[in-house]
């Protein structure tokens, strides 16, 4: 039955499974593969660009306030898991 099951469902399906589980639905079959990788690279494009635009703003932070006043600053900003 999931192999035949229209891709925009398995679209759908895969969206809503959490980053450690995507290997598994991988290996359900082709369609199920194709659709995991697709998802898996937006989510790493957008795991990278929330990362380097916090290190523009950290770098942008030390230049303008000198590195000796915020050496903590690293401290605070946290990776948050964008949500789909």
């Amino acid at each position: 039955m999931l192999d035949r099951l229209p891709v925009e469902i398995v679209e759908r399906i895969v969206t809503k499974i959490p980053d450690t589980d995507l290997i598994a639905a991988s290996k359900v079959d082709s369609v199920w593969w194709q659709e995991v990788r697709r998802e898996a690279y937006k989510r790493w494009k957008i795991y990278a660009t929330t990362i380097g635009n916090m290190y523009w703003e950290i770098r942008a932070l030390r230049n303008q306030y000198g590195e000796g006043n915020i050496k903590g600053a690293d401290k605070f900003y946290t990776v948050r898991k964008p949500q789909f």
